[in-house]
């Protein structure tokens, strides 16, 4: 069942600042696929930019940060350690995002999923193009920038549509566990969309690898082991 598979994996996940009291620093993780290999659906120079110097961005403001709140928590500085909450949150919330969110891609994505998700979007909405449907609007109206969601509520067994503002994570500001992430950050589509976000998320529909959704019950558990406040290094 995909509510058993995706609460086991739950489990798994470790407690916001779980890694502060002996961590390694984050790192920026590899594409599994080249910057050019979403085309002509995401140009490679989007890729290349969002990858190389926004996500990566994120990681090294996070490490930065969380040499702080270290040093606020050894000198037992409450205020600090206050202070560097809005930080924690944007630049981690940034890195687990987009980790989810590369994976979410792939040239060989597009589609319908199959099996128990497909049966799950069927159940919870009624079909996959009233899914799409509602997801796309959740993502075209984020105001400003944010994320829209695919989650999974393991308190009432169902899927779940949501929209994050900024880089808030879905976990843990809302409780639901990620499937699916949609950027809807400018720089995730401008330089080849423009202000046209509805045009971006038509196409990205193309590239959405189902088959790493439909690991999340099958063999890549571990994988979202890493989608907390603090990802482990890799």
């Amino acid at each position: 069942m995909l509510s058993r598979a995706v609460c086991g994996t739950s489990r798994q996940l470790a407690p916001a600042l779980g890694y502060l009291g002996s961590r390694q620093k984050h790192s920026l993780p590899d594409l599994p696929y080249d910057y050019g290999a979403l085309e002509p659906h995401i140009n490679a120079q989007i890729m290349q930019l969002h990858h190389s110097k926004h996500h990566a961005a994120y990681v090294n403001n996070l490490n930065v940060t969380e040499e702080k709140y270290q040093e606020a928590l050894a000198k037992g500085d409450v205020t600090a350690q206050i202070a560097l909450q809005p930080a924690l949150k944007f630049n981690g919330g940034g890195h687990i995002n987009h980790s989810i969110f590369w994976t979410n891609l792939s040239p060989n994505g597009g589609g319908e999923p199959k099996g128990e998700l497909l049966e799950a979007i069927k159940r919870d909405f009624g079909s996959f193009d009233k899914f799409k449907e509602k997801l796309t609007a959740a993502s075209v109206g984020v105001q400003g920038s944010g994320w829209g969601w695919l989650g999974f509520n393991k308190e009432r067994g169902h899927l779940q549509i949501a929209a994050c503002p900024n880089q808030d994570p879905l976990q843990g500001t809302t409780g639901l566990i990620p499937l699916l992430g949609i950027d809807v950050w400018e720089h995730a589509y401008y330089l080849q969309y423009k202000n046209v976000r509805p045009d971006y998320l038509k196409a990205i529909w193309n590239v959405i690898n189902w088959e790493n959704i439909h690991g999340l019950q099958k063999v890549n558990h571990d994988r979202y082991a890493d989608h907390t406040l603090m990802i482990p290094a890799r």
